[in-house]
């Protein structure tokens, strides 16, 4: 699971990163609208992955919501004031101004983290279990009728989503101010990205309650090779669409996500061939401390130019645009992995 977790965390490093924009390979480039590029996957597999944690962590309490409760909600605020806090900080670096709440963008990945763990986990003290694919299937079928009914599909401001991102969150604190009609972690679209989070939670189930390693692996694998069927499937009537956070994609990515995860566990527990994993190891126990790191360091580097001058003076001398773009991401994702590295040795472990 950490193993996962942190080849997530690399993936976003990598993307969010490139060294100069617009030379960022196609794999490292998210998709436009509509499709789907590995780059979409990096957040959804991470969102899953924190399902399985949700339910592996509050097994330990037997999902007793008088022992998890106030932990639930302290963690919650805690995730998502983080992400507030890291946009106040970005935009502090861009700026120079102190008072920038009024466009400071109120969502955000952590946000979308703090909002679907703590609903995922209080559904998981408080509902029982066997209720989870029916809530599951409601949620996406629900939001796939909103869109389909409500222009969901279309990249203007007539869209359901943008309306309704428009309508809570104001223009100036969505993404881009706005520009790109809805915003990736907005308010309509947290409802598929809690399904998204509750399909992790029941393969978490799985782990945890089948003591067989083969039966983890071939029920992880069936279920996501299912679901990945029904969400390409899917997808030619509701498009694959990370803006949107879309049913389709949810399910596509939670069956790569599963498939993954169970070649993980085929790879490391069942064959014991797992050296190879070290470096994502490192970064998976700290991982949310070392996106925020990720993030702060980046923008701080663009702020003073060098991303920009290291790139023209260094890199695309050597290896050219793309290559040159690539050789700056990995670099800098060497550096986060050092920090991740130096909390790994001295037993130091980051939690929010």
């Amino acid at each position: 699971m950490d193993v996962l977790r942190g080849l997530t965390i690399c993936g976003m490093i990598l993307v969010n990163n490139a060294g100069a924009c617009g030379y960022a390979y196609a794999p490292l480039r998210h998709a436009r609208w509509d499709g789907f590029t590995p780059a979409d996957l990096v957040f959804p597999a991470f969102m899953f992955i924190m399902g399985v944690s949700i339910y592996l962590s509050l097994n330990k309490a037997n999902f007793d919501w008088r022992v998890t409760m106030s932990r639930i909600l302290r963690r919650t605020a805690l995730i998502f004031l983080s992400g507030v806090a890291l946009k106040w900080i970005l935009a502090f670096i861009d700026t120079g101004e102190c008072n920038t709440l009024e466009n400071l963008r109120i969502m955000g990945v952590l946000q979308r983290l703090g909002i679907c763990y703590g609903i995922v986990a209080l559904l998981a003290v408080t509902v029982r279990h066997r209720f989870f694919p029916a809530i599951i299937t409601v949620l996406l079928v629900g939001y796939y009728l909103l869109q389909l009914f409500g222009n969901g599909f279309e990249k203007s401001a007539e869209n359901i989503v943008s309306i309704v991102d428009y309508a809570v969150l104001g223009k100036s604190h969505m993404y881009l101010g706005g520009s790109q009609f809805v915003d990736p972690e907005g308010v309509l679209s947290t409802i598929p990205a809690v399904a998204q989070v509750m399909i992790g939670f029941l393969c978490g189930k799985i782990v945890a309650c089948e003591k067989d390693i083969r039966t983890q692996i071939v029920k992880l694998a069936v279920w996501g090779t299912l679901m990945l069927a029904v969400g390409y499937l899917w997808s030619y009537g509701g498009p694959l669409n990370k803006r949107l956070w879309s049913p389709s994609f949810v399910l596509v990515t939670c069956g790569i996500s599963s498939l993954l995860f169970a070649t993980l566990i085929y790879i490391i527990d069942d064959s014991k061939k797992g050296k190879w994993a070290f470096p994502f190891l490192v970064v998976g126990v700290n991982p949310l401390s070392i996106y925020i790191l990720s993030e702060i360091v980046g923008e701080i580097f663009r702020e003073v130019q060098w991303t920009t001058l290291s790139f023209d003076a260094i890199w695309q001398p050597l290896f050219g645009n793309y290559g040159g773009s690539l050789c700056y991401a990995l670099v800098f994702l060497l550096l986060n992995w050092l920090v991740a590295l130096f909390l790994y040795k001295k037993h130091i472990y980051i939690k929010l």
